[in-house]
């Protein structure tokens, strides 16, 4: 099994000892793979948390995550699962109409979490599997 690391220089670099996401080959003749993106946060590529609330984080958090894909050979439309985590599970609605604004009617597997505290402070973080074809 073939398994490759990827980063984008359109996303900020990986604020630890991890990769933007893992590539893994499946599949035999036919090839095709996962992709296994890390959580992102709203970091802009300078890494400066962008400003605003959790609708501006959640946009850049997506923004994040397409840069990461495209990476990968893949794209939103290819994504098969996210996690959320949310600092205040009461901006639930708010988070929820920019997801579904960027995935459109694209609707993949989803659970969304409630976290104590997350990296740098921010409002959200999410993280997804996708399939990419060679």
């Amino acid at each position: 099994m073939a398994v490759s690391s990827i980063s984008s220089d359109k996303a900020p670099k990986a604020i630890g000892p991890y990769s933007q996401a893992v590539k893994v080959q499946v599949g035999g003749e036919e090839a095709s793979f996962l992709i296994f993106c890390s959580g992102q946060i709203g970091l802009m590529q300078d890494g400066q948390m962008v400003p605003g609330g959790i609708r501006d984080q959640t946009k850049q958090v997506l923004a994040n995550l397409k840069e990461v894909l495209e990476a990968a050979g893949s794209s939103k439309e290819k994504v098969v699962k996210t996690t959320v985590y949310l600092k205040d599970m009461n901006e639930f609605s708010q988070m929820n109409d920019e997801y579904a604004r960027f995935f459109g009617e694209h609707k993949p597997a989803r659970a969304t979490i409630q976290a104590a505290k997350l990296p740098k402070d921010a409002l959200i973080e999410i993280e997804c599997v996708a399939t990419a074809e060679e």
